[in-house]
């Protein structure tokens, strides 16, 4: 009995090149791309969804391992590609953070700052606690099935060998940026009119009572009455932000 295991080279380079492009999507994933989450996690993560969808799509890996360049230059376009779709996804949750400081300067607490556990950077305490509620909500709605979607679907829009047209990654993600940014000011409408309102009225109370400190009665106020308005339309602003997410990981994957 004669076991043939030529295959075997040609699987593991498919299997490497698959790797690349669903690890740098892994590594740049909110939720599970942070620093605070252990790399065996994520490694572990990588592995299992590669050997999930390598099989899938392992005719697509079309290999000549007698000529070395070829497979390195597909190895750097499906890290490309990964990096593209994790970049995606990861500029998703940048709206809840434009919200957070936009809702932080509102409210008086712009100089309140800590450790944003899905940056590993110094950030607004209001943007750190919407940005860490919004990643929790989208596994707990499901949403995070879609990214798995979009690693299928990717190999339909961005096929191995083929070099991404960069003019459209450029379009994806400035439209990307532009839309999170849109929907951070639109999640913080509320505290932009509330700020407008507060700071006019502490305007008009400092020119009709001008012996009044203004200042040490308006600061904790505004923080009062900012969080008694943050704790009645968080729920709005997640479903606003929700209805975003699914929107932008419906286009990462169109059949999900």
């Amino acid at each position: 009995m004669t076991i043939d295991v030529s295959f075997l080279p040609t699987f593991a380079a498919a299997f490497m090149l698959c790797f690349a492009r669903i690890g740098t999507m892994v590594m740049l994933l909110p939720g599970l791309g942070e620093l605070t989450v252990s790399p065996r996690v994520r490694l572990t993560l990588a592995l299992v969804l590669t050997m999930v969808i390598l099989p899938l799509h392992r005719g697509a890996y079309q290999l000549d391992l007698r000529v070395f360049l070829p497979v390195v230059q597909m190895l750097f376009q499906e890290m490309l590609i990964g990096a593209v779709l994790g970049l995606l996804s990861r500029l998703t949750v940048s709206a809840l953070q434009v919200a957070g400081v936009v809702v932080a300067q509102q409210m008086g607490l712009g100089f309140v700052t800590a450790v944003d556990p899905t940056q590993g950077q110094q950030g607004m305490i209001v943007g750190n606690f919407l940005a860490v509620l919004g990643i929790t909500m989208i596994f707990a709605t499901d949403l995070h099935h879609l990214v798995i979607a979009a690693l299928n679907d990717s190999y339909l829009i961005f096929k191995p060998g083929e070099i991404p047209v960069l003019g459209d990654v450029a379009n994806a993600l400035s439209g990307t940026v532009a839309g999170a940014f849109r929907i951070g000011v639109q999640i913080a409408a509320p505290f932009l009119v509330f700020g407008l309102l507060f700071n006019m009225g502490l305007g008009i109370l400092s020119k009709l009572m001008p012996q009044m400190q203004v200042f040490f009665v308006g600061m904790p106020l505004s923080i009062l009455v900012g969080f008694l308005i943050l704790i009645l339309v968080v729920g709005a602003m997640m479903t606003t932000f929700l209805d975003y997410a699914g929107g932008v990981l419906h286009l990462l994957a169109p059949r999900g």
